[in-house]
């Protein structure tokens, strides 16, 4: 029999649905449920290795976890991985698929739609409940021909709708009223309640606004859910993330500095790191300076490498790396960041964009070529001195001589990334290799920072568990489990 199904849509991005479905998922799997997260169209460079040897958006990735399922390439069986301001990369049930410049991926959505629904109806073969997230704003009319990502999916699979609001961003009773004023009917038909996300202060003081939203759309209110100060602890998706300010680190020891260039990708590599209280974590965009009293440099991925590396050199830190190397710091490339590195990148298929090549930082002896294969495999081995688990995800060969002095030895004995003579200058393909508490201890002892003070994944289960009872205490799950169908 089908398992239930619900799907979560927003009044924009960003308004907390991928929070509130990893919430209800951890809620409903601890009363015994068998639940499966699924997006039908998400657009993130944020990714996950899943168990089937795919893809997915991290979010999902970290929703499965929260309904303690394995995560698969059909809980997210459309990725779109930004590589410029018009085009993506389209990955296709785990797989890439193309690349496609905007207005031609809104042509491909029709065939797109079997996947979608291929991959829901086998996720509902398997569960209980499916709760389904869509992407961006319900509100987007201008995409409503072909949708596959709001209501265009929740007619084609028939399935109900909560309408999700950010009150924190302001005007929350204005997006949701308006979401119903522009929505063809047929499409608000669907939508059975609306939540309040990111409340702040006394929620009797908005039992009015709750009232009038309810009256002017016709809509159940289903729950005003405060704000969840602990999210930050979580795998984000969107890279809005990035312009969060971070928490004060009075005992930080050392500091990390991070330039954020406009494709990065897979930035929660940084997430265990932020978490460690000895650990001050900066952030720099174009226009601001490395700190010249940083400890460690890491240049994350990146979805567009020659692209990023242009915008590098343009927001002028390549000098401050530079420096930084001469005043005897360390730096870590991290896949995309491994590649700008080197000596030079290479893309002779033109993979990221136009073929060409372009000249890398030159502080590591190795050159890449992009090619059009991509990695997706679970890593672990030893690094550092320590045992580590990771992934890697990445497109393109890097060799050279200082490939010669590897960062890793892989399990099955392979040797993996590349270190300079004196070791302060290190790249690696492997993700989440900050997230294995071993590895991480290593480095900061490496750096001065003492003892690791977290053990990451148990930190993110008693999140899950927090942020799982925060939900159940705020909203009514019993309606929403009679609400699916």
């Amino acid at each position: 029999m089908a398992a239930r199904a619900l799907m979560f849509q927003g009044t924009g991005s960003d308004v907390g649905k991928s929070l509130i479905v990893a919430g209800l998922a951890r809620a409903l799997a601890n009363r015994g449920l068998k639940v499966r997260p699924f997006k039908p169209q998400n657009m993130s460079n944020n990714a996950a290795v899943t168990t089937d040897g795919g893809e997915i958006g991290r979010a999902q990735a970290l929703q499965a976890r929260a309904a303690r399922a394995r995560a698969t390439v059909h809980m997210n069986p459309i990725l779109l991985k930004p590589q410029s301001e018009i085009g993506a990369q389209i990955v296709v049930q785990g797989r890439v698929h193309g690349v496609a410049r905007a207005a031609a991926y809104q042509d491909l959505k029709p065939e797109l739609l079997r996947f979608v629904l291929d991959s829901f109806a086998r996720l509902r073969q398997e569960a209980d409940v499916v709760l389904i997230e869509g992407a961006g704003s319900a509100s987007e009319i201008n995409l409503r021909t072909n949708d596959i990502a709001n209501m265009g999916f929740a007619r084609a699979a028939d399935v109900p709708v909560v309408l999700i609001g950010d009150i924190d961003r302001g005007g929350v009773i204005a997006s949701l009223v308006g979401t119903k004023a522009v929505i063809v009917p047929e499409d608000a038909a669907l939508v059975r309640g609306f939540l309040i996300n990111k409340f702040r202060g006394d929620p009797a003081l908005f039992a009015s606004g709750m009232a009038a939203i309810a009256d002017a759309t016709g809509w159940q209110p289903l729950g005003l859910v405060p704000f969840f100060s602990d999210a930050g602890l979580l795998p984000a998706e969107d890279a809005l993330a990035l312009d969060r300010a971070s928490p004060a680190k009075p005992r930080a020891r050392i500091r990390v500095a991070v330039p954020i260039l406009p494709h990065i990708a897979n930035f929660d590599d940084l997430d265990p790191l932020e978490a460690e209280p000895a650990v001050e974590v900066v952030r720099v965009r174009p226009g601001g300076a490395l700190p010249g009293d940083a400890d460690l440099v890491i240049l994350p991925g990146s979805k567009a490498t020659m692209a990023d590396l242009a915008a590098l050199r343009k927001a002028g830190f390549d000098i401050d790396i530079a420096a930084h190397r001469r005043r005897g710091g360390t730096v870590i490339g991290l896949c995309g960041g491994y590649q700008m590195l080197g000596r030079t990148v290479r893309d002779p298929a033109g993979i990221e964009g136009p073929a060409g090549e372009a000249e890398g930082l030159g502080l590591l002896d190795v050159e890449t070529v992009l090619s059009g294969e991509k990695r997706l495999e679970p890593a672990c081995g030893e690094a550092c001195g320590a045992r580590f688990s990771g992934y890697e995800m990445h497109m393109g060969v890097t060799t050279g001589p200082d490939c010669a002095r590897p960062f890793a030895r892989l399990s099955d004995g392979t040797k993996e990334g590349a270190m300079s003579a004196d070791g302060r200058v290190i790249g690696t393909y492997i993700h989440g290799v900050f997230g294995d508490d071993a590895q991480r201890a290593a480095w900061l002892a490496r750096l001065g920072a003492g003892p690791t003070a977290i053990a990451h994944d148990a930190l993110i289960e008693r999140t899950l568990d927090r942020l799982a009872a925060h939900i159940a205490a705020h909203v009514d799950v019993e309606c929403l489990l009679k609400l699916a169908r």
